[in-house]
Protein backbone atom coordinates (compact mmCIF):
# COMPACT_ATOMS: atom_id res chain seq x y z
CA UNK A 1 0.00 0.00 0.00
CA UNK A 2 2.67 2.36 0.22
CA UNK A 3 3.22 2.23 -3.53
CA UNK A 4 -0.43 3.20 -3.57
CA UNK A 5 0.42 5.99 -0.97
CA UNK A 6 2.27 7.81 -3.47
CA UNK A 7 -0.48 7.60 -6.34
CA UNK A 8 1.00 4.89 -8.27
CA UNK A 9 -1.72 2.55 -10.01
CA UNK A 10 -0.74 -1.43 -8.63
CA UNK A 11 -1.58 -4.93 -10.18
CA UNK A 12 -0.92 -8.38 -8.24
CA UNK A 13 -0.29 -11.31 -11.14
CA UNK A 14 0.30 -14.38 -10.31
CA UNK A 15 1.79 -16.81 -12.63
CA UNK A 16 1.98 -20.09 -11.13
CA UNK A 17 4.08 -20.43 -7.68
CA UNK A 18 5.54 -16.99 -8.74
CA UNK A 19 4.47 -13.73 -7.73
CA UNK A 20 4.48 -10.23 -9.03
CA UNK A 21 3.23 -6.85 -8.69
CA UNK A 22 3.27 -4.40 -11.40
CA UNK A 23 3.48 -0.61 -10.49
CA UNK A 24 2.66 2.32 -12.98
CA UNK A 25 4.07 5.78 -11.37
CA UNK A 26 1.92 8.55 -11.28
CA UNK A 27 1.99 10.93 -14.28
CA UNK A 28 3.38 13.88 -12.09
CA UNK A 29 6.28 11.72 -10.93
CA UNK A 30 8.32 11.96 -13.71
CA UNK A 31 11.36 11.12 -11.67
CA UNK A 32 9.96 7.43 -11.12
CA UNK A 33 11.61 5.75 -13.66
CA UNK A 34 12.94 2.02 -13.04
CA UNK A 35 11.75 -0.32 -10.43
CA UNK A 36 14.96 1.21 -8.16
CA UNK A 37 13.14 4.27 -8.30
CA UNK A 38 10.07 2.52 -6.62
CA UNK A 39 12.08 0.92 -4.10
CA UNK A 40 13.51 3.47 -2.85
CA UNK A 41 9.76 5.37 -1.99
CA UNK A 42 8.82 1.96 -0.43
CA UNK A 43 12.29 2.57 1.66
CA UNK A 44 11.57 6.23 2.37
CA UNK A 45 8.14 6.03 3.32
CA UNK A 46 8.84 2.25 5.61
CA UNK A 47 11.54 3.85 6.84
CA UNK A 48 14.88 2.07 6.95
CA UNK A 49 14.12 1.00 10.54
CA UNK A 50 11.94 -1.28 9.19
CA UNK A 51 13.89 -3.30 7.45
CA UNK A 52 15.71 -5.97 9.08
CA UNK A 53 19.90 -5.73 8.62
CA UNK A 54 21.95 -8.72 7.75
CA UNK A 55 25.65 -9.20 8.51
CA UNK A 56 27.39 -10.63 5.32
CA UNK A 57 29.48 -13.77 6.27
CA UNK A 58 33.32 -12.72 6.20
CA UNK A 59 35.25 -14.25 3.84
CA UNK A 60 38.58 -16.05 5.51
CA UNK A 61 41.63 -13.93 5.13
CA UNK A 62 43.88 -15.27 2.55
CA UNK A 63 47.11 -12.82 2.41
CA UNK A 64 48.01 -10.76 -0.69
CA UNK A 65 47.99 -11.88 -3.96
CA UNK A 66 51.28 -12.80 -5.85
CA UNK A 67 50.22 -9.21 -8.05
CA UNK A 68 50.31 -7.67 -4.35
CA UNK A 69 53.10 -9.07 -3.21
CA UNK A 70 55.62 -8.02 -5.82
CA UNK A 71 53.54 -4.43 -6.00
CA UNK A 72 54.41 -3.74 -2.77
CA UNK A 73 58.12 -5.40 -3.15
CA UNK A 74 58.59 -2.90 -6.14
CA UNK A 75 57.46 0.38 -4.10
CA UNK A 76 59.88 -0.81 -0.42
CA UNK A 77 62.82 -1.19 -3.34
CA UNK A 78 62.09 2.20 -4.87
CA UNK A 79 61.25 4.36 -1.62
CA UNK A 80 64.34 2.39 -0.24
CA UNK A 81 67.11 3.84 -2.93
CA UNK A 82 65.64 7.55 -2.77
CA UNK A 83 62.45 7.53 -5.02
CA UNK A 84 59.27 8.96 -3.78
CA UNK A 85 56.70 7.77 -4.50
CA UNK A 86 53.59 9.97 -6.09
CA UNK A 87 49.85 8.89 -7.61
CA UNK A 88 49.90 10.87 -10.95
CA UNK A 89 47.07 12.04 -12.52
CA UNK A 90 45.33 9.81 -14.41
CA UNK A 91 44.21 12.11 -17.38
CA UNK A 92 47.00 13.21 -20.31
CA UNK A 93 48.25 17.06 -20.14
CA UNK A 94 46.78 18.38 -23.60
CA UNK A 95 49.08 18.16 -26.42
CA UNK A 96 51.41 15.63 -24.61
CA UNK A 97 52.30 13.46 -27.24
CA UNK A 98 53.04 16.38 -29.93
CA UNK A 99 55.33 17.35 -26.89
CA UNK A 100 56.93 14.50 -27.73
CA UNK A 101 57.02 14.03 -31.01
CA UNK A 102 55.23 10.32 -31.56
CA UNK A 103 54.37 9.58 -34.54
CA UNK A 104 50.76 9.40 -35.38
CA UNK A 105 50.87 5.63 -35.28
CA UNK A 106 52.58 5.22 -32.11
CA UNK A 107 50.84 2.95 -30.09
CA UNK A 108 50.43 5.29 -27.11
CA UNK A 109 48.34 7.72 -28.94
CA UNK A 110 45.66 5.09 -28.86
CA UNK A 111 43.94 6.14 -26.11
CA UNK A 112 40.37 6.30 -24.37
CA UNK A 113 38.53 9.54 -24.28
CA UNK A 114 35.83 10.06 -21.43
CA UNK A 115 32.92 12.07 -21.77
CA UNK A 116 32.71 13.50 -18.72
CA UNK A 117 36.35 14.03 -17.45
CA UNK A 118 37.33 16.08 -14.17
CA UNK A 119 39.12 18.90 -16.34
CA UNK A 120 37.67 19.69 -19.99
CA UNK A 121 41.08 20.53 -21.08
CA UNK A 122 42.38 16.56 -20.29
CA UNK A 123 39.68 14.25 -21.52
CA UNK A 124 41.88 11.17 -22.21
CA UNK A 125 43.07 8.75 -19.59
CA UNK A 126 47.07 8.06 -19.71
CA UNK A 127 48.16 5.74 -22.01
CA UNK A 128 51.74 6.14 -19.95
CA UNK A 129 52.49 7.14 -16.68
CA UNK A 130 55.46 9.47 -17.70
CA UNK A 131 53.26 12.34 -18.50
CA UNK A 132 51.90 12.53 -14.99
CA UNK A 133 55.09 12.07 -13.24
CA UNK A 134 56.97 14.45 -15.11
CA UNK A 135 54.36 17.12 -14.68
CA UNK A 136 54.65 16.52 -11.20
CA UNK A 137 58.39 16.20 -11.41
CA UNK A 138 58.46 20.02 -13.23
CA UNK A 139 56.37 21.11 -10.41
CA UNK A 140 58.29 20.27 -7.81
CA UNK A 141 61.79 21.71 -9.47
CA UNK A 142 59.42 25.13 -9.91
CA UNK A 143 58.67 24.81 -5.89
CA UNK A 144 62.89 24.56 -5.66
CA UNK A 145 62.82 20.94 -4.62
CA UNK A 146 65.71 20.83 -7.96
CA UNK A 147 66.84 17.22 -7.01
CA UNK A 148 64.27 14.80 -7.24
CA UNK A 149 63.18 11.37 -7.86
CA UNK A 150 60.01 10.12 -8.09
CA UNK A 151 58.37 6.60 -9.02
CA UNK A 152 54.64 5.73 -9.66
CA UNK A 153 52.94 2.03 -10.06
CA UNK A 154 49.19 2.46 -11.63
CA UNK A 155 47.35 1.11 -14.59
CA UNK A 156 46.62 2.99 -17.94
CA UNK A 157 44.66 2.76 -20.36
CA UNK A 158 45.16 1.30 -24.43
CA UNK A 159 42.77 1.96 -26.62
CA UNK A 160 42.05 -1.38 -28.61
CA UNK A 161 39.95 -2.88 -31.52
CA UNK A 162 36.91 -3.85 -29.28
CA UNK A 163 37.12 -0.84 -27.17
CA UNK A 164 33.79 1.17 -27.46
CA UNK A 165 31.38 3.17 -25.47
CA UNK A 166 29.61 1.27 -22.57
CA UNK A 167 26.35 -0.15 -23.65
CA UNK A 168 22.94 0.85 -21.14
CA UNK A 169 21.47 -2.33 -19.64
CA UNK A 170 18.44 -2.94 -18.12
CA UNK A 171 18.80 -2.48 -13.98
CA UNK A 172 15.67 -4.11 -13.46
CA UNK A 173 17.30 -8.16 -14.46
CA UNK A 174 20.58 -9.76 -13.94
CA UNK A 175 22.85 -9.61 -16.18
CA UNK A 176 22.98 -12.33 -19.12
CA UNK A 177 26.45 -13.80 -19.59
CA UNK A 178 26.47 -12.89 -23.32
CA UNK A 179 26.02 -9.07 -21.82
CA UNK A 180 28.71 -9.28 -19.47
CA UNK A 181 31.66 -10.54 -21.74
CA UNK A 182 30.21 -7.93 -23.87
CA UNK A 183 30.77 -5.46 -21.26
CA UNK A 184 33.83 -6.39 -20.24
CA UNK A 185 35.46 -6.21 -24.51
CA UNK A 186 34.18 -3.27 -24.70
CA UNK A 187 36.93 -1.92 -21.56
CA UNK A 188 40.18 -0.90 -23.15
CA UNK A 189 43.47 -3.00 -21.39
CA UNK A 190 44.56 -1.97 -18.30
CA UNK A 191 47.90 -3.03 -17.57
CA UNK A 192 49.86 -2.18 -14.79
CA UNK A 193 53.02 0.05 -15.32
CA UNK A 194 56.02 1.13 -13.38
CA UNK A 195 57.65 4.26 -14.09
CA UNK A 196 60.55 6.25 -12.64
CA UNK A 197 61.64 10.32 -13.05
CA UNK A 198 64.96 11.71 -12.18
CA UNK A 199 66.38 15.28 -12.64
CA UNK A 200 69.11 17.66 -10.93
CA UNK A 201 71.88 16.16 -8.70
CA UNK A 202 71.56 11.68 -7.82
CA UNK A 203 74.62 12.04 -5.63
CA UNK A 204 74.31 15.64 -3.38
CA UNK A 205 77.08 17.95 -2.97
CA UNK A 206 78.53 18.40 0.53
CA UNK A 207 82.33 18.27 2.00
CA UNK A 208 82.70 14.99 0.05
CA UNK A 209 82.67 16.88 -3.08
CA UNK A 210 80.58 19.08 -5.67
CA UNK A 211 78.19 15.86 -5.94
CA UNK A 212 77.32 14.03 -9.45
CA UNK A 213 74.08 15.07 -11.99
CA UNK A 214 71.92 12.57 -13.05
CA UNK A 215 72.92 10.18 -16.21
CA UNK A 216 71.63 7.36 -17.84
CA UNK A 217 73.23 5.30 -16.05
CA UNK A 218 71.39 5.88 -13.04
CA UNK A 219 67.63 4.96 -15.17
CA UNK A 220 69.67 1.66 -15.66
CA UNK A 221 70.27 1.24 -12.71
CA UNK A 222 66.99 2.17 -11.63
CA UNK A 223 65.65 -1.06 -13.61
CA UNK A 224 67.74 -3.31 -11.75
CA UNK A 225 66.43 -2.09 -8.60
CA UNK A 226 63.28 -3.12 -9.91
CA UNK A 227 64.69 -6.50 -11.46
CA UNK A 228 66.09 -7.84 -7.81
CA UNK A 229 62.89 -6.28 -5.84
CA UNK A 230 60.82 -8.42 -8.76
CA UNK A 231 62.94 -11.29 -9.06
CA UNK A 232 63.51 -10.86 -12.99
CA UNK A 233 66.58 -10.47 -14.36
CA UNK A 234 66.92 -7.59 -16.77
CA UNK A 235 68.75 -7.45 -19.95
CA UNK A 236 69.51 -4.05 -21.88
CA UNK A 237 69.50 -3.39 -25.27
CA UNK A 238 70.32 -0.37 -26.88
CA UNK A 239 67.43 1.31 -28.86
CA UNK A 240 65.94 4.30 -29.79
CA UNK A 241 62.48 5.63 -28.66
CA UNK A 242 60.40 8.42 -27.99
CA UNK A 243 60.58 10.69 -25.44
CA UNK A 244 64.00 9.35 -24.56
CA UNK A 245 67.46 10.73 -26.37
CA UNK A 246 68.68 8.35 -29.00
CA UNK A 247 72.10 7.57 -27.95
CA UNK A 248 71.41 6.97 -24.07
CA UNK A 249 67.92 4.76 -24.33
CA UNK A 250 67.81 1.42 -23.70
CA UNK A 251 65.44 -1.54 -24.67
CA UNK A 252 64.57 -3.54 -21.42
CA UNK A 253 63.47 -7.12 -22.21
CA UNK A 254 62.64 -10.38 -20.36
CA UNK A 255 64.35 -12.81 -22.47
CA UNK A 256 63.00 -12.00 -25.92
CA UNK A 257 60.46 -9.65 -24.91
CA UNK A 258 60.79 -6.18 -24.31
CA UNK A 259 58.67 -4.47 -21.38
CA UNK A 260 60.15 -0.86 -21.19
CA UNK A 261 62.49 1.49 -21.84
CA UNK A 262 65.13 3.84 -20.07
CA UNK A 263 67.43 5.86 -20.08
CA UNK A 264 67.75 10.04 -20.77
CA UNK A 265 65.22 12.20 -22.24
CA UNK A 266 65.53 13.89 -25.62
CA UNK A 267 66.88 17.37 -25.15
CA UNK A 268 64.48 18.78 -27.96
CA UNK A 269 61.51 17.34 -25.77
CA UNK A 270 63.21 18.44 -22.43
CA UNK A 271 63.41 22.15 -23.47
CA UNK A 272 60.00 21.97 -25.04
CA UNK A 273 58.57 20.37 -21.45
CA UNK A 274 60.34 22.62 -19.69
CA UNK A 275 62.32 20.11 -17.66
CA UNK A 276 65.90 20.05 -16.16
CA UNK A 277 68.63 19.31 -18.56
CA UNK A 278 69.92 15.50 -18.49
CA UNK A 279 66.23 14.65 -16.97
CA UNK A 280 65.82 10.58 -17.12
CA UNK A 281 63.39 8.04 -17.20
CA UNK A 282 62.10 4.56 -16.88
CA UNK A 283 58.52 2.81 -17.77
CA UNK A 284 58.10 -0.98 -17.95
CA UNK A 285 54.95 -2.73 -18.45
CA UNK A 286 54.25 -5.10 -15.07
CA UNK A 287 52.04 -7.51 -16.98
CA UNK A 288 54.78 -8.39 -19.18
CA UNK A 289 57.11 -9.08 -16.17
CA UNK A 290 56.35 -13.04 -14.95
CA UNK A 291 55.37 -13.28 -11.15
CA UNK A 292 58.42 -14.74 -9.14
CA UNK A 293 56.39 -16.27 -6.35
CA UNK A 294 59.24 -17.80 -4.49
CA UNK A 295 62.54 -16.28 -4.87
CA UNK A 296 65.78 -18.14 -4.98
CA UNK A 297 67.81 -18.19 -1.61
CA UNK A 298 71.54 -17.15 -2.61
CA UNK A 299 74.16 -19.35 -2.20
CA UNK A 300 76.82 -19.27 0.22
CA UNK A 301 80.19 -21.30 -0.30
CA UNK A 302 82.38 -21.60 2.42
CA UNK A 303 85.40 -21.33 0.31
CA UNK A 304 87.38 -18.70 -1.30
CA UNK A 305 86.89 -17.21 -4.13
CA UNK A 306 89.31 -16.62 -7.10
CA UNK A 307 89.33 -12.80 -8.95
CA UNK A 308 90.47 -12.37 -12.82
CA UNK A 309 89.82 -9.74 -15.37
CA UNK A 310 89.81 -9.88 -18.73
CA UNK A 311 89.35 -7.36 -21.88
CA UNK A 312 87.43 -8.02 -24.85
CA UNK A 313 87.55 -5.96 -28.12
CA UNK A 314 84.01 -6.33 -29.84
CA UNK A 315 82.40 -3.98 -32.66
CA UNK A 316 81.05 -1.21 -31.64
CA UNK A 317 77.28 -2.27 -32.45
CA UNK A 318 77.75 -5.25 -30.13
CA UNK A 319 75.76 -5.31 -27.05
CA UNK A 320 77.72 -5.61 -24.05
CA UNK A 321 75.22 -8.43 -22.22
CA UNK A 322 75.32 -10.54 -25.34
CA UNK A 323 79.34 -10.61 -24.60
CA UNK A 324 78.35 -11.01 -21.11
CA UNK A 325 76.84 -14.28 -22.04
CA UNK A 326 78.76 -15.87 -24.02
CA UNK A 327 81.08 -15.65 -21.20
CA UNK A 328 79.30 -16.64 -18.84
CA UNK A 329 78.23 -19.98 -21.03
CA UNK A 330 82.09 -20.20 -21.80
CA UNK A 331 83.21 -20.38 -18.45
CA UNK A 332 80.69 -22.85 -17.28
CA UNK A 333 79.22 -23.59 -13.52
CA UNK A 334 82.30 -22.25 -12.18
CA UNK A 335 82.25 -18.64 -12.58
CA UNK A 336 79.94 -17.26 -9.94
CA UNK A 337 79.65 -13.61 -11.51
CA UNK A 338 81.02 -11.34 -14.07
CA UNK A 339 80.61 -7.28 -14.46
CA UNK A 340 81.42 -4.83 -16.58
CA UNK A 341 83.49 -2.17 -15.23
CA UNK A 342 85.04 -0.71 -18.25
CA UNK A 343 84.19 0.57 -21.89
CA UNK A 344 87.09 2.00 -23.92
CA UNK A 345 86.88 3.59 -27.45
CA UNK A 346 89.96 5.01 -29.13
CA UNK A 347 92.60 4.67 -31.86
CA UNK A 348 94.57 1.95 -30.07
CA UNK A 349 91.95 -0.68 -31.08
CA UNK A 350 90.79 0.38 -34.34
CA UNK A 351 87.69 2.46 -35.99
CA UNK A 352 84.46 1.16 -35.29
CA UNK A 353 85.27 -0.96 -31.83
CA UNK A 354 85.38 -1.13 -28.37
CA UNK A 355 86.86 -2.86 -25.54
CA UNK A 356 84.94 -4.32 -22.79
CA UNK A 357 86.52 -4.92 -19.47
CA UNK A 358 85.02 -7.73 -16.90
CA UNK A 359 85.49 -8.82 -13.54
CA UNK A 360 85.30 -12.30 -13.35
CA UNK A 361 84.70 -14.00 -10.07
CA UNK A 362 85.09 -18.37 -9.72
CA UNK A 363 84.28 -20.18 -6.67
CA UNK A 364 83.81 -23.99 -6.62
CA UNK A 365 81.20 -25.18 -3.73
CA UNK A 366 82.60 -28.02 -2.93
CA UNK A 367 86.29 -27.08 -2.93
CA UNK A 368 88.93 -24.39 -2.64
CA UNK A 369 89.49 -23.20 -6.52
CA UNK A 370 93.38 -23.42 -7.98
CA UNK A 371 94.70 -20.14 -9.99
CA UNK A 372 95.19 -22.62 -12.71
CA UNK A 373 91.81 -23.67 -12.97
CA UNK A 374 90.09 -20.47 -12.66
CA UNK A 375 92.51 -19.57 -15.61
CA UNK A 376 91.59 -22.82 -17.58
CA UNK A 377 87.62 -21.41 -17.22
CA UNK A 378 88.67 -17.67 -18.40
CA UNK A 379 90.37 -19.25 -21.47
CA UNK A 380 87.07 -20.91 -22.00
CA UNK A 381 85.14 -17.57 -21.47
CA UNK A 382 86.89 -16.19 -24.18
CA UNK A 383 87.14 -18.56 -26.60
CA UNK A 384 83.42 -18.73 -26.20
CA UNK A 385 83.17 -15.11 -26.56
CA UNK A 386 85.39 -15.53 -29.69
CA UNK A 387 82.91 -17.79 -31.54
CA UNK A 388 79.73 -15.82 -30.73
CA UNK A 389 80.68 -11.97 -30.89
CA UNK A 390 83.66 -11.97 -32.87
CA UNK A 391 85.71 -10.81 -29.92
CA UNK A 392 89.42 -10.29 -29.72
CA UNK A 393 91.10 -10.40 -26.11
CA UNK A 394 93.02 -7.81 -25.76
CA UNK A 395 97.10 -7.76 -25.07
Amino acid sequence: WRLTQIGAVVTEVTEGAHHRIIAKPPSWRTDLREPADLVEEVLRLEGLDAIPSVLPPAPPGRGLTAVQKRRRALGKSLALNGYVEVLPTPFLPAGVFDTWGLPADDPRRATVTVLNPLESDRPQLASTLLPGLLEALSRNVSRGAVDTSLFAISHVAVRTADTRSVERIPTDRRPTAEEIAGLDDSLPRQPEHVAVVLAGLRELAGPWGPGRPVQAADAFEAVQVIGRAAGIAFTLRAAQELPWHPGRCAEVLVGEVTVGYAGQLHPAVVERAGLPVGTCAVELNLDDIPIVETLPAPRVSPFPAVFQDVSLIVAEDVAAAEVVDAVRAGAGELLEDVRLFDVYTGPQIGEGRKSLTLALRFRAADRTLTEDEASAARVAAVQAAEQRVGAVQRA
